[in-house]
């Protein structure tokens, strides 16, 4: 009853072919995941965050969050009435958020019976909804020629504020 026990077969019959399938083994699958790879990560995405690495994305996380803007004083002073266009206008035109209108002299005749000082101070400091002019694009006398301009044409008599005289030099004495 004792049968021979048959010879196991198998394709690989000699070392060098079992070399060759060893490194076919190791081969082949990583040749597939390099073509895998490279498949996936060349296409082009369109969802969020995939421009994330471009030129302008970049530019924008890196600009500038403010600005220098250097003032050079000196020069010819502007007049009430440049002043006035360029920074009351908006308001005093049309006597937005309780602002007297320009050349209403009802409105005006209040605080032109305060005097200059305290309309120039409301000016530069701000009151109510206006907000404060003084370190702005005008000077403190531009903004005061603003406010006479704006308070004569309401009734006032105001004078002009001249610009400051130079400090004298110590050494011409």
């Amino acid at each position: 009853m004792s049968q021979a026990h048959d010879e196991h077969e198998s394709p690989i019959k000699t070392p060098k072919q079992l070399i060759l399938a060893v490194i076919f083994a190791f081969v082949v699958p990583i040749f597939a995941i390099v073509l895998l790879v490279k498949n996936v990560g060349s296409e082009s995405r369109a969802g969020a965050g995939a421009d994330a690495l471009s030129a302008e994305a970049t530019a924008a996380r890196i600009q500038p969050v403010g600005a220098v803007n250097i003032k050079l004083e000196g020069g010819p002073l502007k007049s009430g009435e440049d002043v006035f266009k360029g920074q009351c206008t908006a308001c005093h035109t049309a006597g937005l958020a309780g602002a007297p209108k320009f050349g209403d002299a009802a409105a005006w005749g209040p605080r032109v019976g305060k005097g200059y000082e305290a309309l120039l101070t409301s000016a530069l400091k701000g009151k109510g909804a206006m907000g404060a002019q003084g370190g702005g694009d005008f000077s403190d006398v531009e903004i005061g020629r603003a406010v006479v301009y704006m308070a004569n044409a309401g009734g006032a008599k105001f004078e002009e504020p001249k610009a400051a005289a130079a400090p004298a030099d110590a050494a011409s004495k």
